[in-house]
């Protein structure tokens, strides 16, 4: 008998939730699974689902950082009408889909605005199929007691496991979630998921010895969609440093607006290089002698993963306080070193630049569970009791 996954995917700005929900897709695969992802959100180039079978719903982003004005796909706002016909598309992809599992990226703890039709949706199996969430390590802190009941009186009625994509001995998931403790039980942590793309014998993983003088810097900004002060930081860092001793390389996001893109190609001098996230980023790590990036979940991944010298700019605004919350914590293990509480200026990345280079690399990862794609695809298969 084969296990039938249907895995709901939902992401309106930046490009994390969906590139680590492929990388579990690939291993839900590669376990013997049939999985079917419910695309809500615009194609991301970047993400690859192997063999699953991706079905695209109307697509959906959000306009800005506030994440109040939804846009479908000819930029305008989503209607009843919209809704409505997105709904009847999920209803219908679950009735041809029969699965046994349903897991769900990020809700209940977010993507509370489709509700509406995530919850016909479970509704429509009848108890039939378990039900299950995918979520990272670290949430956006809440001050509102009682959003946080509702979700766990979500998650007791609703579903049958929570899987936690971190470890319990790095960060409990009720350090960002304290109402977790009211379903413990249904809570597993699954260690870290990390793309593992990319050539390891190929001479981007050459010993460091054995490389050129000339520094390589590369800065990255995930999705891109709020990368572009850092970007233009990174320019202005490079213009302070001997441009002989350094090369830097920008990995602009495919989200950030082509003009601003072109206006950083032109501004750049000749050892910058600017284009657009690569496939292999991994790999670029690896061979990087220090990365500069903001401080989502894949990036800080893949970054301890490659054990490349490193700094953490975390994205801070409108009230987003994960990156920050998880940096601090690989901080204090020594893994990552967090940019200081204050602007981020070129004058000051150059300076930080120029002392971490000048430090041995990290210890790669130090000892933390980064199984974690292979380790859901585990637990999900347990959590059905279908045979593998």
């Amino acid at each position: 008998m084969t296990l039938r996954v249907l895995f709901y995917v939902q992401h309106l700005l930046g490009v994390g939730h969906v590139k680590r929900s492929a990388t579990l897709a690939r291993a839900l695969c590669k376990k013997g699974a049939q999985v079917t992802v419910a695309m809500g959100g615009f194609p991301v180039a970047l993400a690859d689902f192997g063999s699953a079978r991706v079905e695209q719903l109307p697509p959906v982003r959000a306009a800005d950082m506030t994440f109040k004005t939804l846009l479908d796909e000819s930029d305008q706002p989503v209607t009843e009408d919209w809704w409505e016909k997105r709904r009847e598309a999920v209803l219908r992809l679950g009735q041809t889909t029969k699965p046994d599992v349903v897991l769900i990226e990020h809700y209940p703890f977010g993507r509370r605005a489709f509700r509406s039709e995530i919850e016909p949706l479970l509704d429509s199996f009848d108890g039939q199929a378990k039900v299950a969430s995918s979520v990272r390590d670290v949430l956006v802190a809440r001050n509102d007691p009682g959003k946080n009941r509702k979700i766990a009186d979500m998650v007791l009625c609703r579903f049958d496991r929570i899987l936690v994509h971190g470890d319990a001995k790095v960060i409990p998931f009720e350090a960002t979630f304290p109402d977790a403790r009211k379903f413990q039980d249904r809570v597993h942590y699954t260690g870290y998921i990390a793309d593992t793309a990319g050539d390891p014998g190929s001479e981007e993983n050459a010993p460091e010895g054995n490389r050129p003088q000339r520094k390589n810097i590369l800065v990255s900004t995930g999705g891109g969609a709020v990368g572009e002060s850092l970007l233009r930081a990174a320019i202005d860092a490079a213009r302070k440093m001997e441009p002989d001793s350094c090369q830097w390389r920008l990995l602009a996001g495919e989200n950030l607006n082509q003009g601003v893109f072109d206006s950083l190609r032109q501004q750049a001098p000749a050892h910058v290089v600017v284009e657009r996230a690569r496939p292999d980023f991994p790999a670029l790590l690896r061979k990087a002698d220090l990365s500069i990036s903001q401080g989502g979940y894949n990036t800080v991944m893949d970054v301890i993963s490659a054990g490349c010298r490193n700094l953490i700019v975390p994205f801070a605004e409108g009230g987003e306080s994960e990156q920050a919350f998880r940096a601090a914590c690989f901080e204090k293990r020594g893994l990552v070193k967090l940019f200081p509480k204050e602007p981020v200026s070129g004058r000051r990345l150059a300076e930080l630049a120029l002392q971490i280079l000048a430090k041995p690399r990290p210890p790669g990862s130090a000892g933390l569970d980064m199984n974690g794609a292979a380790r859901s695809a585990e637990l999900i298969f347990e959590l059905s009791e279908v045979p593998v």
